[in-house]
C-alpha cells in the first residue's frame, strides 16, 4: 500500500506517459503503476503487431478476456446482493443486459473511454467503430486487475461503471432472446445448441451463429459481436417455431 501511495505521487509529473496516466486516473480512479498494462488494453488489432512465432499479437484481445471474467464476478455480486429474492433466471439475465455489446459500449462512451484507443480508422468502417470500444472497456478492467487489484477493479465497475446505468430501468428493456429460448426448450425436453463461425473481413471479425435445436437448424445470424448475433438468431428461432418470448 505505501509503495502505491508512493509511486502515485511520482508517475504522473515524470512519466513520459503523462497524460495519458492522467487519463486513465480521470476515467477509473486509478494512478497507473503499469502503464504497459493499459497501453496494450487500449490497444485494437487493427493496429497491433505480431509478438510470437504462434501469430499472438499485442492487441486488446487476451486482456478482454480477463476483463471479461472480472466484469461477470463482480455484477453477478452487485445483482445477487441487490436482489435477495429474485431467482436464478432473472439475476443471469439482467446480467446479460448489463455486460451486453450494446451496454458496454454506451458506458465505453459515457466515461470517454473511445478517445483513448488506438485502432486504424481507415480499416474499421463507420459502422462498426464503436463496437471496439466495448470490447477495450472490458479489457480496461483487465488492466486495472493486473495492475491494482480485484479490489480496485471492483471499485470501478460499481462506482463508475454502474453509476452510469439506471439498473431498475434495464429491467424493462428487450428480452434476452437467448435465455429466454434456452429455458424455454429445457422447460420442453428440446436439445439446443449454439454453433458458431467466424471468419475475418478486412481486419474486422465477423460471426455466424446458429441455432439448432433437436439436430435443426432454426435460426441463423451473423454480426461483428457474437453475442449480438446469438441473440439475432435466438429471435429468428423463436419466430419460426411460434414462440412467444
Amino acid at each position: 500500500m505505501v509503495k502505491r501511495l508512493l509511486s502515485s505521487v511520482f508517475i504522473l509529473p515524470f512519466s513520459k506517459h503523462k497524460i495519458l496516466c492522467k487519463n486513465i486516473y480521470h476515467i477509473s480512479g486509478v494512478v497507473p503503476t503499469n502503464v504497459k498494462c493499459y497501453i496494450q488494453a487500449l490497444r485494437h488489432h487493427s493496429v497491433s503487431s505480431t509478438i510470437h512465432e504462434n501469430g499472438s499479437k499485442d492487441s486488446n484481445e487476451r486482456l478482454e478476456f480477463l476483463g471479461d471474467a472480472v466484469l461477470n464476478t463482480v455484477i453477478a455480486e452487485y445483482l445477487f446482493k441487490k436482489y435477495p429474492f429474485k431467482s436464478e433466471g432473472f439475476l443471469t439475465e439482467m446480467r446479460s443486459k448489463i455486460v451486453s455489446r450494446e451496454s458496454l459500449n454506451e458506458l465505453a462512451l459515457k466515461l470517454g473511454l473511445n478517445h483513448l484507443v488506438v485502432y486504424d480508422r481507415r480499416a474499421l468502417g463507420i459502422n462498426n467503430k464503436n463496437t471496439i470500444f466495448g470490447n477495450a472497456l472490458e479489457a480496461f478492467i483487465g488492466a486495472i486487475f493486473l495492475d491494482a487489484g480485484f479490489y480496485s477493479a471492483k471499485k470501478f465497475i460499481t462506482y463508475r461503471m454502474l453509476a452510469h446505468l439506471d439498473i431498475d430501468k434495464i429491467q424493462n428493456t428487450e428480452k434476452n432472446f437467448k435465455g429466454k429460448l434456452i429455458e424455454w426448450a429445457q422447460k420442453n425436453n428440446h436439445s439446443i445448441a449454439f454453433e458458431s463461425m467466424e471468419e475475418m473481413s478486412g481486419k474486422q471479425k465477423i460471426y455466424t451463429v446458429s441455432v439448432v435445436i433437436d439436430n435443426d437448424t432454426k435460426g441463423m445470424a451473423e454480426h461483428i459481436s457474437k453475442k449480438k448475433a446469438e441473440q439475432m438468431a435466438s429471435e429468428k428461432a423463436a419466430e419460426l417455431l411460434g414462440i412467444a418470448l
